[in-house]
């Protein structure tokens, strides 16, 4: 982030210069009109930080890469992915700018408008960061933890672990479905529409929960149908990561895979429990961002098993 002056604010007047900047914005004018200085330096250093780590995170990848490609010590596949990485980093750079700027367009007019960044957008930003981290996991789980092997012979054995890996990469499917449907929440408070479990309010579907029209708007502008549609997800994963779990205590797989589906479950269950947790309490900060750090543990489980299960018989 950079002051009026084009360079990060030093003196208090800088900052003073900075803070009238901020103050055109309609983030100010509507919802953060009392904010004082101090509390804008905080915001500041937040975003700021932000933006650092994801630059940081451009250089630690681009200098080393550029190294290894240079001195010929990447192979040809390793070069396919090296690329793939570097455009998905460039990407999600991109689309954190885009983001950002959808936050500070005029298009907030409405009493009830609560200036805020597109929840579409938010939601591409995240999706690109879990699929930037998920080929990443994948990449080195295959160069320092390669999958082990054991032989089957049995043509029904085959067979049933076969399904089971198949179940396994639906709940990876599920996991980051249900992660992405939780950055709508996060883009439209949906949050602290509801905040009752397990049903809403007094009843399992909300009356509101089709109010927009056209129907199809409501799946991702209606914050009532973005809650229900995060707990259905929610709850339909961790039942499918449970039934997982319990076929592969009566499958044949290799040691560490039942390692990676114990870890699955358990780390299932207690996302559910701080989802839950931070719907009853409001959405405080500390216990929503342990949630959204849970759902990424959730992946990194999912995205082990997986790799766990690559070697088995097809």
């Amino acid at each position: 982030m950079e002051t009026i002056r084009g360079k990060n604010a030093k003196t208090e007047a800088e900052w003073i210069a900075e803070f009238e900047n901020y103050q055109r914005f309609p983030e100010f004018k509507i919802k953060n009109s009392e904010m004082t200085l101090s509390e804008f330096k905080w915001i500041w250093f937040m975003e700021f930080g932000h933006r650092m780590w994801g630059r940081a995170i451009g250089a630690v990848f681009a200098i080393p890469a550029t190294y290894f490609w240079l001195s010929g010590k990447l192979s040809k596949p390793m070069k396919i992915r090296v690329l793939a990485f570097g455009l998905l980093i460039g990407a999600q750079g991109l689309m954190g700018w885009y983001m950002v700027k959808s936050g500070l367009e005029d298009r907030f007019h409405g009493e009830s408008d609560i200036p805020r960044v597109s929840q579409y957008r938010l939601a591409s930003h995240l999706s690109l960061a879990f699929i930037l981290y998920t080929v990443l996991l994948w990449s080195a789980l295959d160069n320092l933890l390669p999958a082990q092997t054991i032989e089957i012979t049995k043509q029904s054995v085959i067979k049933a672990t076969r399904k089971l890996r198949m179940l396994a990469h639906s709940c990876k499917g599920l996991v980051f479905l249900t992660a992405v449907s939780g950055a709508f929440v996060a883009g439209l408070d949906a949050g602290l529409v509801y905040n009752s479990f397990p049903k809403m309010a007094d009843r399992w579907i909300p009356d509101d929960i089709l109010v927009l029209s056209p129907k199809l708007v409501n799946m991702t502008e209606n914050p009532t149908t973005v809650q229900f549609n995060h707990r259905v997800l929610g709850t339909t994963t961790v039942s499918l990561i449970t039934l997982l779990w319990w076929l592969s205590r009566r499958r044949m797989l290799p040691p560490r895979a039942y390692t990676a589906a114990n870890c699955f479950a358990a780390m299932a269950w207690l996302q559910v429990g701080l989802g839950i947790t931070t719907l009853l309490t409001y959405v405080p900060t500390p216990i929503a961002a342990s949630h959204q750090s849970g759902s990424l543990m959730l992946l990194s489980m999912a995205v082990w098993l997986t790799h766990e299960l690559k070697r088995l018989p097809k």
